[in-house]
């Protein structure tokens, strides 16, 4: 029987039907990546007040603006208005500032702080656990309301909504990576950045919405509805965690093969005797039983310093390190800002040209995650995309040199020039570029890196490198654009072509490759040690399940 089973469908072809064979891991995908949404949303929600800080996106005489702190009411409210009833300059930006950094801060520790209780409790319940916290959080922020001690709440609010999200962020990939199968993990991992372009969507929208309506802009809605509507995608995942399962690695590791099997034939629906699903379990079992061999009695060291595992590290922290020096979250935080600055003058221009920014964001990455991914490969879509980058930001920044858009306008939102709308159509041809490569596969391919034992730790350091180098950038980019004006584009240009699309060509490929090859591709084993381990676990689990056989066979 076992032999016919492997004849017919062979041995690693347990997710290879489709997306209806995967239908559960979807599902345990769509689930989590809630969070993710969140991710986008919370964090680019905030951010945008930082944009308005800009003087000819201040607020126009009904009163409305696009961001949190830049609205009058929440200005009068919170007393940062002066006796002559302009915004108190330094009280404003230190609070825009704030309310941003104090969730990447936040979120920076979550991420950290989130691997010993990922393997101690499990991937599922720690989501459980930090989408409560982030959602404590998210109430404190929406029922700010004193003016008393409404800001105090807000930051903590965003502190604890910050750990949130960075934990979330870091164990999401882990979890979803970990119960994917090979032929679509990039695909179904890559989901993240789509759910984190969905997010940073909203945002642009819920401001814009915010920005048109004088009655919201006029109330404690302004901020009440942004940090409100936290709590629909929280909510919504905290529900769905409850029916989806533990990741079968994580199980694995835990010594509760019997639950991994069970768990493992339930994602890929197949029954726990088919060959597929005992020999991914092999090869799983045998990846974890290698590490332990080689690296027992060195403890927590064992994830950094293990064999095969620096250089692991090192590539997720500089990815993300690239990723967010490469110029995309600076346009992301700032595209209010961005599109004023290149002709897009008025609040209503600016936040619909950033509206129609997100869209486009979410529609390139969604073509590219399910259509890309998995058949060009990592390398290859991570070059192309730097190279894309590169080369639209050095025509924007030539654009910028050569035609000046008009600093004032005696129109309230007047249409732009054609040098302005031809810079705009090259931004949302870059973002197209971004998608295919730079924006989703970070996340996908530090998913892909680690081993089962330390992958939790991976995920903690690349997310930690994520919020990191986020902080920094949101800090540096409001001063870098005014200063450097055109030259900042040149300068992201540089870093796409001259060290992105480079570093994309020194990694490994990873596509088509099970997470336990990975041990192989970065030198912890060989092939031919790992392939006769994986016969080893496949004799031992075959000779269980004739055993359980034959016992069901005499009941």
């Amino acid at each position: 029987m076992a032999d016919a089973t492997k004849t017919a469908q062979g041995p690693t072809s347990a997710g290879g039907g489709g997306m209806f064979q995967n239908i559960r891991v979807y599902w345990c995908a769509f689930v989590v990546y809630w969070g993710i949404v969140l991710f986008g949303y919370d964090t680019y929600v905030a951010s945008l007040a930082c944009s308005f800080r800009c003087t000819h996106l201040d607020l126009t005489p009904s009163g409305i603006a696009g961001g949190v702190v830049s609205q009058k009411f929440f200005r009068a409210h919170f007393g940062l208005l002066g006796p002559d009833g302009k915004p108190i300059t330094s009280k404003t930006n230190a609070i825009s500032s704030n309310v941003v950094s104090v969730l990447q801060a936040g979120a920076f520790f979550g991420a950290l702080g989130s691997a010993p209780i990922s393997a101690r409790i499990g991937r599922r319940w720690t989501l459980v656990v930090f989408t409560v916290i982030f959602s404590v959080g998210a109430v404190l922020t929406t029922v700010a309301s004193k003016p008393s001690n409404g800001l105090a709440l807000i930051y903590a609010g965003r502190v604890i909504s910050g750990i949130g999200i960075g934990a979330i962020s870091a164990v999401a990939p882990a979890y979803v990576s970990e119960c994917s199968p090979k032929e679509a993990r990039g695909r179904i991992t890559g989901l993240f950045q789509i759910t984190v372009a969905t997010g940073v969507m909203i945002s642009y929208f819920i401001n814009y919405g915010i920005a048109l309506n004088t009655k919201l802009a006029n109330s404690k809605a302004v901020w009440q509805l942004p940090f409100g509507f936290q709590l629909v995608p929280a909510g919504l995942m905290l529900l769905g965690l409850f029916t989806v399962k533990e990741s079968p690695r994580y199980l694995a590791t835990r010594d509760r093969n019997e639950e991994a099997l069970q768990v493992l034939a339930y994602l890929r629906r197949l029954p726990p005797t088919s060959d597929a699903v005992i020999h991914e379990l092999a090869e799983i079992e045998s990846a974890i039983a290698e590490e332990r061999d080689a690296r027992r009695g060195l403890g927590w060291r064992e994830a950094f310093f293990g064999k095969g595992n620096f250089i692991r590290f090192l590539i997720a922290f500089f990815i993300f390190f690239l990723q967010q020096w490469g110029g995309q979250n600076s346009v992301g935080y700032y595209a209010p800002q961005i599109f004023a600055d290149i002709g897009y003058i008025g609040p209503k221009n600016s936040l619909l040209a950033s509206g129609i920014y997100g869209v486009v964001k979410v529609v390139a990455t969604a073509i590219f995650v399910l259509g890309f991914v998995d058949s060009w490969g990592r390398k290859i879509c991570l070059f192309v995309s730097a190279m894309g980058m590169g080369i639209f930001f050095y025509i924007i920044g030539a654009l910028l040199k050569s035609f000046p858009p008009p600093a004032t306008s005696s129109v309230a939102n007047p249409d732009p020039p054609p040098a302005s709308k031809a810079m705009a159509a090259m931004l949302y041809l870059y973002v197209c570029f971004y998608s295919l490569g730079w924006g989703p596969l970070p996340w996908v391919y530090s998913a892909d890196i680690f081993p089962t034992r330390t992958r939790h730790y991976g995920l903690a350091v690349a997310s930690g490198s994520q919020w990191l180098w986020n902080f920094a950038q949101a800090k540096v980019t409001p001063g870098a654009i005014t200063s450097l004006g055109y030259k900042i584009f040149l300068l992201f240009g540089t870093i796409n072509i001259g060290a992105m699309a480079v570093f994309s060509l020194l990694i490994p490929e990873t596509k088509g490759r099970s997470l336990e090859d990975m041990d192989v591709i970065f030198g912890a084993t060989t092939r031919e040690a790992r392939e006769a381990h994986i016969a080893e676990r496949e004799m031992a689990l075959d000779a269980g399940r004739d055993v359980k056989t034959d016992a069901d066979e005499k009941v």
